[in-house]
């Protein structure tokens, strides 16, 4: 009975504990006028639309390429976080006031002792679904918020990406306050970038300095320091002095020098960089934007350094008599400063620029790091062409000798200043993503030049050094391969060939698809990869920089079919035991799939996919048709003579009543050079369709006939003999198939005796002919023996008697 009377006791002594904790709370909490109740909202309707919101910026965000429509995206972003602050506000005291009704009924009883009515039960139940869905909708309120700050972190920096691309937008002149802002008197938000930064640097320094990391920290620095100051001229020495009595004799000594110099300078600097970022890179503590800054800083030292290293080597003032260009001592001493001033210049505003989109400055503040970098290129671009010219100037009224400057090396003049006037003329009217749009480029293009430049004399003066038969890897494969001088000399050509080529399609993926201070040679093979893969090749999307690419690969593609015709013409082919008809269908073969490529890769280059040009092929089909189908035949013949070779250059024809040489086959028509050196344009279709007798195919040889006439009182055996003799003693006429005489016809103007004899060529046969007349009529008057004389007949009428009558 006790037991039974202890449950409805411990019932109502809980439910008075309950009481006494709601009047309790009643009396702590506010009243209605100290502050009033917040105000609920329904999450179930506001959260699916704060998240549609979210999805349709992202989807607009994707899409966008204007500075006006980031900037407006940027905004709603804003809004799109503080709403869902205000909803997670909201949400917060509904929460607190769930949680506060869960602490009223406290946790559940353990088994076995306090068994609660159902009506608690279902309250605590009900009260813990809604503080699980009140913490879920909170979080996801939350999350929305997170994801659109990084939405507007992304818009920020697609925005600066934006101003890389967007060259024709006006950001105003570098001589505008605006533009000057940023230094005089920077942002807030730039500030607070660059303090917090600063002293994520500044406690890195300090820890790199402390008691067990000083004595490491001042070793890497002592080694940078000896590394980069005195690396490259305790390696010169050395190498000044190895060179002479390791390499032959030859200019691969100075090749060699020039790369090992650009080299040298790459490595000694790079490394010592390395290892002042390592100074800060091996702590623990280091912070993830600090250890992505010395990643970038040492890339960028290496970029500029092989800049650095690329103008010394060329220049090679240290060792005047091994230059690669013809430049004069007083040219190359004056332009010593220009290479190391401007890798300088790249260096510092690089650093900026990379400082900058690490940190997420302002637009602002990347429009003045940019200004100022290309400022001060085009400015040292512009100074070292006018010190030239005027160097130059002062040579000449000295009356110096000054070095003979060809036509690429006055273009490449040309082109760096006005280059570097269109930069400086972009600042001052304000287009400062053009202004660093052409800086770049020049950077890139002068950097992939002048790298194509050492390395193609390097890879040349090799393969000759190499295949030479004056060196001792000469002799070694003239003796193990049984080779004579002609085919090393071919095999000298044929690698350096290969080589170039290799060179040449290097700095053209690097021209097109390549960008300065991002991209390395690891990343040049994997974009020849992908472009040999097909990747790459999208929708019509014609940009500047596609139609500067596509302009590029024109140019490029030209020069490299135009000097691999010439190498192939006059070099390699000449070389091979092919005949004079072969090469020249070769080398025209060559041409005409080589002008196809380029054409093709140009407008891969512009974005144009081949299922796109189905509209094109459409419209030529119908006027292959009508007007080009001639043009159509007669190309497709040429083709047909240039695999099936039945005529070929070099063949005597004759065709329609002509009879020449065959000069050249070209894609339309042929041409054939008469005996009076004119020439005749045939069609290719008709040397395909019409009869055409070649007299020189399959080696034929020529036939040297004469016909005279002799009296009919010749002794006939004796005038055989005589012409038999002349033919015989001909040089020309061969000796098999020997020469004969036949008897043609005997009628009333005499014996009529045909010889006949074989000449090598049936170009011989007209010269043979004209020597053996010579000698037969010389000989037959020796003999005594005349030719036949035309008879001519009479025919009288006689006269008829006249009768008189």
């Amino acid at each position: 009975m006790r037991k039974m009377l202890k449950v409805p006791l411990l019932l109502a002594l809980l439910s008075c504990l309950m009481m006494a904790s709601f009047l309790s709370l009643a009396d702590d909490s506010p009243t209605q006028t100290d502050v009033e109740h917040p105000v609920k909202v329904n999450a179930n309707i506001a959260l699916p639309a704060l998240q549609k919101r979210l999805d349709a910026l992202k989807q607009q965000v994707s899409a966008a390429k204007a500075d006006k429509q980031f900037t407006a995206l940027n905004d709603d972003a804003q809004r799109l976080v503080s709403d869902a602050d205000k909803l997670a506000v909201a949400l917060a005291p509904q929460l607190a006031q769930v949680q506060a009704q869960l602490d009223v009924l406290g946790p559940p009883p353990a088994p076995g002792t306090l068994t609660e009515t159902p009506q608690v039960v279902s309250q605590r139940k009900q009260l813990n679904n809604s503080k699980t869905l009140l913490t879920t909708q909170i979080e996801q309120t939350k999350a929305i918020s997170v994801g659109a700050q990084n939405l507007s972190a992304q818009i920020f920096g697609l925005r600066r990406d934006a101003l890389k691309t967007q060259i024709a937008l006006n950001t105003g002149s570098i001589l505008g306050e605006k533009f000057w802002a940023p230094l005089i008197n920077p942002a807030e938000k730039d500030a607070a970038r660059f303090g917090d930064f600063g002293s994520q640097i500044s406690e890195v320094w300090d820890q790199a300095w402390s008691d067990g990391w000083r004595i490491g920290s001042g070793f890497y620095l002592l080694l940078a320091l000896i590394i980069g100051l005195f690396g490259r001229k305790a390696l010169d020495k050395p190498v000044g002095w190895i060179l002479p009595r390791w390499l032959p004799q030859g200019r691969f000594r100075r090749s060699f020098l020039a790369c090992f110099t650009t080299l040298s300078t790459m490595f000694t600097l790079g490394i010592s960089m390395q290892l002042l970022c390592y100074i800060f890179t091996r702590l623990p503590d280091t912070s993830q934007p600090v250890l992505e800054f010395a990643d970038q800083l040492v890339e960028l030292t290496y970029f500029s350094a092989i800049i650095a290293g690329l103008g010394i080597s060329l220049l090679s003032n240290n060792h005047p008599s091994w230059r690669l260009p013809g430049i004069a001592d007083s040219l190359a001493k004056t332009l010593g400063s220009f290479p190391v001033l401007l890798a300088t210049f790249i260096f510092i505003f690089g650093t900026i620029e990379q400082l900058n989109a690490l940190v997420g400055t302002s637009i602002a503040a990347t429009l003045f790091g940019n200004g100022l970098s290309a400022l001060l290129v085009a400015l040292n671009c512009l100074i070292a062409p006018v010190r030239v010219n005027r160097m130059r100037r002062k040579m000449r009224a000295d009356g110096e000798q000054t070095e003979a400057r060809s036509t690429i090396a006055g273009l490449i003049h040309l082109v760096i200043s006005l280059t570097a006037m269109v930069i400086l003329g972009a600042l001052l009217i304000g287009y400062i993503p053009l202004a660093r749009f052409f800086t770049f480029e020049l950077l890139w293009i002068g950097l992939v030049v002048c790298c194509l430049y050492l390395l193609i004399h390097f890879v040349v003066d090799l393969c000759e050094c190499v295949f030479s038969p004056s060196t001792q890897s000469g002799k070694i494969l003239k003796s193990t391969l049984s080779l004579n001088d002609r085919h090393l000399s071919l095999a000298a050509t044929l690698f350096s060939a290969v080589g170039k080529s290799s060179l040449l399609l290097m700095a053209a993926i690097a021209l097109l698809n390549g960008t300065f201070g991002s991209t390395t040679p690891v990343e040049l093979l994997k974009k020849i990869v992908d472009i040999w893969g097909g990747e790459g090749i999208g929708g019509i999307n014609i940009i500047p920089a596609h139609a500067m690419n596509a302009f590029l690969c024109l140019v490029v593609g030209w020069y490299v079919l135009r000097s691999t015709r010439r190498w192939l013409d006059n070099d390699f082919l000449p070389k091979t035991m092919m005949d004079r008809g072969l090469r020249a269908s070769l080398v025209t073969l060559f041409t005409n799939v080589g002008y196809v490529l380029i054409i093709m890769l140009t407008l891969s280059m512009l974005g144009i996919e081949w299922n796109k040009l189905a509209w094109i092929v459409s419209a030529l089909s119908v006027g292959i048709g009508f007007g080009l189908q001639e043009i159509v035949k007669n190309f497709i013949s040429g083709l047909i003579l240039l695999t099936e070779r039945p005529v070929k250059v070099g063949d005597l024809v004759s065709i329609s009543g002509v009879e020449g040489d065959i000069r050249r086959i070209n894609v339309r028509a042929t041409e054939i050079q008469l005996s009076d050196k004119s020439t005749v344009i045939v069609p290719n279709s008709q040397l395909i369709s019409q009869n055409v007798r070649n007299a020189t195919m399959g080696n034929a040889q020529g036939v040297a006939t004469i016909a005279l006439t002799f009296p009919l009182d010749i002794d006939p055996e004796q005038v055989r003999n005589l012409l038999l003799m002349a033919y015989t003693l001909h040089e020309s006429i061969l000796d098999a198939p020997a020469p004969s005489v036949s008897f043609k016809e005997l009628g009333p103007n005499g014996i009529v005796l045909s010889v006949t004899g074989y000449v090598n060529s049936p170009r011989m046969v007209s010269s043979t002919r004209s020597d053996l007349l010579y000698e037969i009529l010389k000989m037959l008057r020796e003999a005594g023996v005349s030719l036949s004389q035309t008879q001519t007949m009479i025919l009288e009428q006689p006269h008829k008697a006249v009768t008189e009558e």
